[in-house]
This record gives structure tokens, sequence and C-alpha cells, in this order.
């Protein structure tokens, strides 16, 4: 295994793939000056098995979070079906890699194109709305027919949500009711959604956000077919340990308990961040160090830009290749690689104090967000997966 590429035939085409024991071993192996990922499929796997086995319903993996092939098809194994999709190429990219599964069309903004296609083309059923135009622009371009129209509800409490998903898309209670109604009218099947916010700390917004969800049916007066809870779920971070996620789960149940709904409506969240997150790390070089300041060969425009925007803290490790590092920590900044004088990490990390040119630093939880927001700005990309199989650094500290 160690160090041998297997040629492989994974979603999006053929490839060749590396696979190795640990990181220490892409190291050893390849000495590579430029970033790498390391996937670890089976921990995706393993986690997409417990999150299915916890939530009481379908699981929609959020496919923005990471899109690339290797996850989603690690995701697959661990039992994912049914995917959280925001466009055409996403839908396409699991319709035709996974013809047994089922994907949502789940922007409450779509082209009249994009509806048109994936409506003929693939099949696509679930609509989600927020607005009365973009329900005639559904119906019009799909026909009507057979079709479930999901109201995306305007939620206030993000439960310190790292991000605030109400702020730019969602229906106010009132406007919610009439979207159902009309919708209902109009001869469609409905549901209703609603998102809390990215990593959310706090498990009783959930139970909030159901009984909200329970009296916009009431008032509605309309028999919806499904429910969407929409995202949410950490991850751990360095400097984020959010409750279990059994704790989610018990406020879901009791929120579900609380409004009564027909046990025939189907019950759906949208994970991205919790299923992936730790199933992948970032090996980076140090390029140059000048003080407390490292220079290595990812930064904000490429896997990092999560840590710019809101206060993520990814644990971190040094790999040396020869000679031990030393014991003793400090704190350095981690400088990007482009010519951007902005392309600094915020904050500082803790590394062995004679960390140097050549050395590498594994940057670990960087599973969501990471190459999926990656550009190609001043010529640098991150585009290198490796497979490994041993345990992530923070599950080790």
């Amino acid at each position: 295994m160690d160090g041998k590429p297997d040629t492989l035939k994974p979603s999006g085409g053929p490839r060749q793939k590396r696979r190795y024991d640990d990181v220490f071993s892409v190291v050893r192996a390849m000495e590579p000056s430029y970033p790498v990922y390391c996937l670890r499929p089976d921990l995706l796997t393993k986690t997409a098995k417990r999150f299915i086995s916890m939530f009481p319903g379908t699981v929609l993996y959020a496919v923005k979070c990471n899109p690339n092939a290797e996850v989603l098809n690690a995701l697959y194994q661990g039992g994912i079906r049914h995917f959280d999709t925001a466009s055409l190429p996403e839908i396409a990219q699991i319709c035709e890699t996974y013809p047994d599964a089922h994907a949502y069309f789940m922007h409450p903004v779509k082209a009249r194109a994009a509806i048109r296609m994936t409506h003929k083309a693939y099949g696509i059923r679930h609509y989600v709305i927020d607005h009365e135009c973009e329900l005639t622009k559904v119906l019009e371009e799909t026909g009507g027919r057979d079709i479930v129209i999901i109201v995306r509800l305007k939620t206030e409490d993000t439960g310190d949500s790292l991000y605030d998903l109400a702020s730019k898309f969602g229906a106010p209670p009132d406007l919610a009711v009439e979207l159902l109604r009309a919708a209902d009218a109009r001869g469609c099947k409905t549901g209703l959604a609603f998102h809390i916010g990215s990593q959310c700390r706090e498990p009783k917004v959930y139970r909030k956000a159901l009984a909200l969800t329970g009296e916009v049916i009431a008032r509605a007066g309309v028999e919806i077919e499904c429910l969407d809870l929409g995202g949410g779920f950490p991850a751990n971070y360095a400097n984020a340990k959010p409750p279990p996620l059994e704790n989610y789960m018990a406020e879901i149940r009791g929120g579900l308990k609380d409004i009564g709904l027909n046990p025939a409506v189907e019950i759906f969240c949208e994970p991205g961040r919790a299923l992936v997150a730790a199933g992948c790390s970032l090996l980076t070089q140090v390029q140059l160090r000048k003080g407390e300041r490292l220079y290595i060969n990812d930064g904000i425009y490429g896997s990092l830009s999560e840590m710019v925007q809101v206060d993520i803290r990814m644990p971190v490790r040094l790999i040396r290749l020869k000679g031990e590092a030393s014991e003793t920590l400090r704190p350095f900044s981690l400088n990007g690689p482009t010519c951007d004088s902005l392309d600094v990490i915020p904050g500082t990390f803790e590394l062995p104090e004679d960390v140097r040119e050549g050395d590498w630093i594994e940057i670990d939880q960087v599973g969501a967000y990471s190459n999926a927001l990656a550009t190609h700005f001043n010529g640098f990309y991150p585009e290198t997966f490796v497979e490994v199989h041993d345990s992530p650094p923070a599950a080790e500290s």
C-alpha cells in the first residue's frame, strides 16, 4: 500500500490515485513542494453511516461543501443516496455518477434553463422557493406536474451559528403560509424547509425552528409531503468543541414530536460540514521563515479561506523527514503563497520553535469548504489528492 499508485475508476472518469498508510508515508514518498489533500475515505464512510443511523429521516449530503469525486464515493459507500444540489452541474454530477441516487434542487433562486433541463433530463421533482415569482418560474418551466414545491422558511434564531444563512434566503412566516397555499392550489405537492445557519453550536435551535414550522403548517392548512431541517450540524475544530451529535438529534426528535406531524411526512436534513470536515487534511510545506512568520504553499485563495471569513481554527502538526523537531512550541503566523499581502491566515498556530524551510505542516479538519472554494489566483491552485488510512491529528489530540 505504502506509496504504490493504484489505477482506479472513481466517479468523474479514470484517474490515478495514490494510497498510503499515513501522512508521514506521503511525505517520504513524494516530498511534495505543492499542497496535498490527504483524504481519509474510511473515516468519511464511517461518519456517513453514523449520521444516517442517528437521524430520524433521510440524509441529503450538501454537495457544495466538498464535491470531490472521491469524497462523494466514500459517502456513497457509507449509505448516502440523497444529495442537496444547488445547480445544474451539481445535479448532473450526481445523477450521471450514481443512477440510484436522488438529487434535490435546493437553491431558492434558479435560472429558467436550469429548471427546465434538470426536470427534463434528470427528472428532478423537488424545488425550493421563497418567493411567489420563483414559484411561477418553476411551474412554467416544469409544467407543474408531479413536482414538490418546498417553501424555505426564514428563521431568526441562529443558535450562535458561524454563518447566518437566513440573511439572504427564506420567506417570513406570513409569506411562507401564502406560498404553501399557492403551490397547493396549483396542484403541487408541498414541503417546508429551514436552515438555522452553518456550524450551529446550540442544539435547542432546531427545536425552536421546528416549533415555528409547526405554526406555519397549521396556519396554511396544507398537507405537506416533506419537511427539510437543513444543515448546520457542526464539526470539531481546535477552538470549537460543540455538543455531541446525540444532543442535536434529541432536540430534533423532541421538536418533531411536539408538532405532531403526519407519520407519512418525509423528514430531510442537509449536512455538509459534519460529514466531511474530519475526512481530509492538508499537507503544506514551509518555503521560508522570517522570525515568527512562516510562508507556506497554500493560503486564503486556496484551501484556507474559511479561517478568514469566520473564527475557525484548524489543528496543525509539524512533519520533518530528517532530525527531530523541538518539543517546545511557539506561536507562528502562516502566510499564503500569493503576492497579495492579504494572503495571511488570521491568528497564530502553535508549532515547534525550530520550524524551518522544507518542513511540512499538516493542517487538519479541512474537508469542508476547502478545495470547493479554491481559486487559481496568482497561478497557485491545490489539486493533488492522495488517500491515507491513519487517524487524523485532531483524533489524536
